[in-house]
């Protein structure tokens, strides 16, 4: 038993005769129970919904021989009934595991350039875009984010918007093996305000902006921006910080920053929008010309940072406009569901011609608090013009009910036809989630389907022809979250099936009207 102070954590990395021989001697760190490792190191963290101190016992089966702790050791001993596990007592567990674990795993962030992007949204995209392109460029890049964690080529899901240090240590650690010279992750403010990334030193931090969202968790808007705001203060003089300046909240988040602040803004000259329709964007950022295949007003900025991001790696203007310009960006972000081909809809009677279908447009997005979902629905009520606009759209459960009526105000000032239906509902009723969006709506006409599988066909299958169908809040997901169990649910293909689905409709009422005729 003794105290281990938070110095003696950091130290851990280097190479002192204490701190080495303690590495040596346990075989690595975990907040997790059940990923404790024999002869290693368990951190009974006071977590938000539970306190790790409840599974030292099974720690201990496991094989765990030193506890980390906040509480009194003495008295923490005494719970075991153990006399052969040590206990230390540190003053900030958070920081002294995030630090841990990257001692364990070799220090991989050392032999990587690391930049990373938080804000409420636009995450996904922008780390998504900067891989890419890093990518098209020729580097090794590794990606972490809320979709995917990728080495180079290679991917896998992610459960995650930002893992924990162990994730993220062994994720780097594979990274640094593989030949990876960049990361780029997003940071999201549960991380940030859980320290999880406190060991990493960002060559380039980028913020993208801040609206509501995780009150749930944060319980203010102000300890949702100092959480933010963490991922600046830690940056050092020789990092990068690229910002949104037309954010409200960017003046604080970069207050008292060491970093340079590289600030993008549709206000003044050094940024401009050519042009931003259906087919993509071109902007011009510092006299740069850069196209995208990307659309919406909200991926002006989305572009533009992320061409600052790898001009704050190094590359040079017009190879990192390029590269952008063949990055297709993020899967479930304004994402077009493809249409089925007429042949689909059955083959035509000889002589007949061919069959002309007429069927809605269908995108799906991952927009799930308000700002997000008002910037894609005006991006589609521009595109849409005098065509009209449906949204299929739900709240999730276990998450913060406030925007739930903001939501719905949202969905029905820029939708013709609102239908709204569950997210992932997890342990709570879908019928009070899907009552409480409706509280913020004053208008007739909305619908509601607590089935989101019968609520995407069914708008698909009552749209007019040329509707724009969006799908809204899921996006990438695969699965939808019920009662603690993931069952498999895809936005895109669902709306496939019933754009197919309509499409044989179609083509059969074509068919019939034609033989009628003959």
């Amino acid at each position: 038993m003794r105290k281990l102070s938070l110095q003696t954590i950091r130290d851990l990395s280097k190479a002192d005769r204490e701190t080495g021989q303690l590495l040596a001697f346990y075989s690595g760190v975990s907040v997790n129970s059940a990923k404790v490792r024999e002869n290693g190191i368990f951190a009974a963290v006071s977590g938000y919904s539970t306190d790790g101190h409840r599974f030292i016992p099974a720690a201990l089966d496991a094989g765990a021989r030193l506890i980390l702790t906040e509480r009194n050791p003495a008295e923490v001993l005494a719970e075991t009934g153990r006399d052969d596990v040590g206990v230390m007592q540190v003053p900030d567990i958070r920081a002294a595991v995030a630090q841990l674990a990257f001692a364990f795993a070799g220090n991989p962030q050392r032999r990587l350039r690391i930049a990373g992007i938080t804000g409420t949204n636009g995450k996904t995209t922008v780390s998504t875009l900067v891989h890419q392109a890093l990518t098209q460029l020729g580097y090794t890049a590794g990606l972490m984010g809320t979709i995917s964690i990728a080495v180079g080529s290679r991917s896998t899901e992610s459960r995650l918007t930002t893992g924990d240090p162990e994730q993220i240590a062994s994720a780097m650690a594979d990274m640094a093996e593989a030949g990876c010279t960049h990361l780029v992750m997003e940071v999201s403010s549960h991380a940030l305000d859980q320290k999880r990334t406190d060991a990493l030193s960002f060559d380039v931090a980028a913020f993208t902006n801040l609206s509501h969202d995780h009150l749930d968790y944060h319980k203010t808007e102000a300890a949702y921006v100092q959480a933010k705001k963490r991922l600046f203060d830690g940056l050092s003089e020789d990092a990068v910080a690229v910002v949104n300046a037309d954010d409200a909240h960017t003046a604080e988040m970069v207050r008292d920053c060491r970093a340079s602040v590289w600030e993008l803004s549709l206000k003044d000259s050094s940024l401009k929008v050519l042009r931003s329709d259906a087919a993509g964007i071109v902007l011009e950022i510092d006299d740069t010309r850069i196209e995208s295949p990307l659309s919406g007003h909200f991926n002006v900025y989305n572009v533009a940072m992320a061409w600052l991001i790898l001009r704050a790696f190094g590359c040079a203007p017009q190879s990192a406009a390029a590269a952008l310009s063949a990055c297709p960006g993020a899967r479930g972000r304004l994402e077009r569901v493809p249409q089925p081909q007429p042949e689909q809809a059955g083959s035509p009677a000889e002589g007949t011609g061919p069959i002309t279908l007429q069927l809605p447009e269908v995108f799906v997005d991952y927009a799930h608090t308000p700002d997000a979902l008002r910037n894609v629905l005006e991006t589609l009520r521009a595109i849409a013009g005098p065509r009209e606009l449906s949204v299929v759209f739900g709240c999730g459960g276990d998450r913060d009910k406030t925007k739930r009526p903001v939501m719905g105000r949202i969905a029905a000032e820029l939708a013709d036809v609102v239908v709204i239906t569950s997210d992932n509902p997890r342990t709570e009723d879908p019928a009070q989630i899907i009552a409480e969006i409706e509280a913020g709506i004053s208008r007739a006409g909305v619908l509601t389907e607590a089935d989101r599988r019968k609520a995407i066909a069914s708008a698909i299958a009552q749209a007019q022809p040329g509707t724009i169908v969006l799908i809204a809040g899921k996006g990438h997901e695969t699965y939808q979250e019920i009662k603690g169990v993931r069952y498999p649910m895809d936005d895109a293909a669902l709306a496939a099936e019933a754009l197919k689905a309509r499409a044989a409709r179609t083509g059969n009422t074509h068919q019939n009207a034609r033989q009628e005729e003959a």
